[in-house]
């Protein structure tokens, strides 16, 4: 008699954990670096401090500059809409100038205000000669500056970064963040070559008009 063979029963594998899907492990996760950053970048819109942006993420600021900069080369290498922009120690999201005119066409946005002469020279004389005293502003200029200076402070392109070591210890100005980011610059070494002029002696305060 014929011995029939022995049914083996199936082995079942053991119960494996079903990966997550990628989108849920970025959820669990708290999503990608970069993805964070884009998100934080987009909704603030104004420029934000690196190390306030590095602090709000919860990472170091070496890990936060490698994403910055490895997005800016994402952006840049796509021409991408939206371009990282640094202005000193902070960072934001714009508009990339090429795509400019589609975005005038439809919003038509409010042109900024432009600044008078004479406050864009006082201004000219700060970016490139700082830091400088308001005698000193004066002195290149040949006019009385007190309206130009004040202005630029109110307007937070210049700001008083100490005194000068010598009578009356002047206070010395020079530019801000907000500067570079009105003219579209990240660095002072972004500015243009400035010739040099012959110092004047400073006229009345009449002489510079308000606008």
């Amino acid at each position: 008699m014929t011995d029939k063979p022995e049914q083996m029963e199936p082995v079942m594998p053991p119960e494996m954990e079903t990966p997550p899907e990628p989108e849920e492990e970025l959820r669990e996760t708290g999503g990608n670096l970069k993805g964070r950053v884009e998100a934080v970048l987009y909704v603030a819109g104004e420029p934000v401090r690196v190390e306030e942006l590095a602090k709000a993420l919860q990472v170091t600021l070496p890990e936060l500059e490698n994403c910055l900069t490895e997005l800016r080369d994402e952006y840049d290498f796509a021409q991408r809409g939206v371009m990282l922009r640094r202005f000193g120690h902070q960072v934001q999201l714009a508009t990339r100038p090429l795509y400019a005119p589609d975005v005038v066409h439809l919003l038509q946005p409010v042109q900024k205000q432009s600044l008078s002469q004479a406050v864009m020279e006082t201004l000219a004389v700060v970016a490139y000669r700082q830091p400088v005293t308001r005698a000193e502003i004066e002195q290149v200029r040949g006019v009385k500056c007190d309206y130009s200076v004040q202005s630029l402070v109110n307007k937070g392109l210049i700001m008083e970064v100490g005194r000068k070591d010598a009578l009356g210890r002047p206070i010395l100005y020079g530019t801000t963040d907000a500067f570079l980011q009105h003219f579209g610059i990240s660095t002072l070494d972004d500015l243009p070559p400035l010739p040099e002029t012959a110092p004047q002696e400073p006229q009345e305060e009449s002489s510079e008009l308000v606008p």
